[in-house]
């Protein structure tokens, strides 16, 4: 059965883009330009995936999630026009599990809406019994503890919250301990389907990844820079 994704933005030119986009994929679409009507739709009636704008009148994006999160765990995407980290951290924090600013690109967001929702169905999948392999194990490094199949991460044993761009980074370095991995293989683990993305889009999402380790811990260090080269996890 198609994936339903429901788009919440109050420019009718995005709405209409993205959904000709989005359908072409093969998804089941409803849109919305109205945030207060869109919010009683996704809880009376839940999609898949919800592509919600920040920047909205009278009720924004945030609001719009912090109500939905009263009432369901359907996974969303926040759409925004500048990037504000201020913005990131309260939308990831409200529950959020992923991050876009605009302009941006649609197979870029077609990407993003597969991973989570590859990320949604694992973690619905019922625990493996004792004598089973789990589907994803866990990878443990020094103080950081991974949990794909659960898009879970934690560093000492305290959560750090991540979209699913920085986590499929963190992973692609915590995989190999102590080798470089270079911005161009960190584009092919994080994004799929041939998007492009620019060198620097790896060096910001490097940045918030530092960030929000030392949020945990102020003298985390883990993720070594060099420069020219690349990037690579050094566990301790």
């Amino acid at each position: 059965m198609a994936a339903s994704i429901a788009l919440v933005d109050d420019d009718r030119n995005i709405l209409t883009s993205v959904s000709i986009a989005l359908q072409s994929e093969g998804f089941v679409v409803r849109v919305y330009s109205d945030s207060e009507t869109a919010l009683k739709a996704l809880i009376e009636n839940p999609p898949d995936l919800a592509v919600l704008d920040i920047k909205m009148p009278r009720l924004d994006g945030m609001e719009l999630l912090r109500r939905l999160r009263e009432k369901s765990a359907v996974p969303a995407i926040f759409l925004t026009s500048k990037d504000d980290e201020l913005d990131e951290a309260l939308g990831l924090a409200m529950g959020a599990d992923d991050y876009i600013t605009k302009p941006f690109s649609q197979r870029l967001l077609i990407a993003r809406i597969r991973a989570i929702l590859r990320r949604t169905d694992a973690r619905a999948q019922p625990e493996p019994e004792e004598n089973e392999t789990p589907p994803a194990e866990r990878i443990i490094r020094g103080r950081l503890s991974m949990d794909p199949a659960r898009h879970r991460v934690q560093w000492n044993g305290k959560e750090v919250t991540l979209t699913v761009t920085e986590f499929l980074i963190l992973e692609a370095l915590a995989q190999r301990p102590g080798f470089v991995k270079s911005r161009d293989q960190l584009m092919d683990a994080a994004y799929q389907d041939d998007v492009y993305v620019d060198d620097r889009t790896i060096d910001s999402h490097i940045k918030r990844l530092r960030r929000k380790f030392r949020q945990v811990d102020s003298d985390f260090k883990a993720i070594e820079t060099l420069y020219g080269v690349g990037y690579r996890f050094a566990e301790e």
